[in-house]
């Protein structure tokens, strides 16, 4: 089975990072994590990327805050898709990790998703897989017919309110 690998420039990334791994989990999708930092521990950030398709990884999200850009670095070592999720720190409000993280040079693409947008980032990972996962692509089906089903009780709700005021 496909497997996605979060790293994190920090264990500080977590409290967000964690909204990734229980997407993850919702699909039923493997996953492992690990911090890795791509100024602290360079070598171990390209050993980790050129191996990661070896090591049986399909996705990788790369969180990091400031202007640390862990993704490309991982991106430039690997054929795995990266998705890079910029964390906000008290610097600029991510907005530093978020232009860092999409303004990447031609031929090392990195997906990137909103700052703090670790839900997205799952979701981004599994629809990847889904690709070539007939199974993960009916459960997106679900999840997005689940997700119009909130939307239109919502809605009616409002309309119910609104006939009161």
């Amino acid at each position: 089975m496909a497997k996605v690998a979060i790293i994190m420039g920090s264990n500080s990334d977590l409290p967000v990072v964690k909204g990734a791994i229980e997407i993850l989990k919702d699909f039923g999708v493997d996953y492992e994590a690990r911090v890795i930092s791509a100024h602290r521990t360079p070598y171990a950030a390209e050993e980790f990327a050129k191996n990661a398709k070896q090591n049986g990884i399909s996705v990788i999200i790369a969180a990091a805050g400031k202007a640390a850009h862990l993704g490309g670095v991982i991106a430039a070592y690997t054929t795995v898709p990266v998705i890079a999720l910029p964390i906000k720190s008290s610097f600029m409000d991510g907005l530093d990790s978020l232009l860092s993280m999409v303004q990447m040079p031609s031929g090392i693409p990195v997906a990137t998703v909103g700052v703090n947008g670790a839900d997205n980032a799952g979701i981004l990972a599994v629809q990847m897989l889904a690709i070539s996962d007939e199974s993960l692509a009916d459960k997106l089906e679900e999840f997005k017919k689940d997700m119009a089903d909130a939307v239109a009780k919502k809605d009616a709700a409002l309309q119910e309110e609104l006939k009161s005021l």
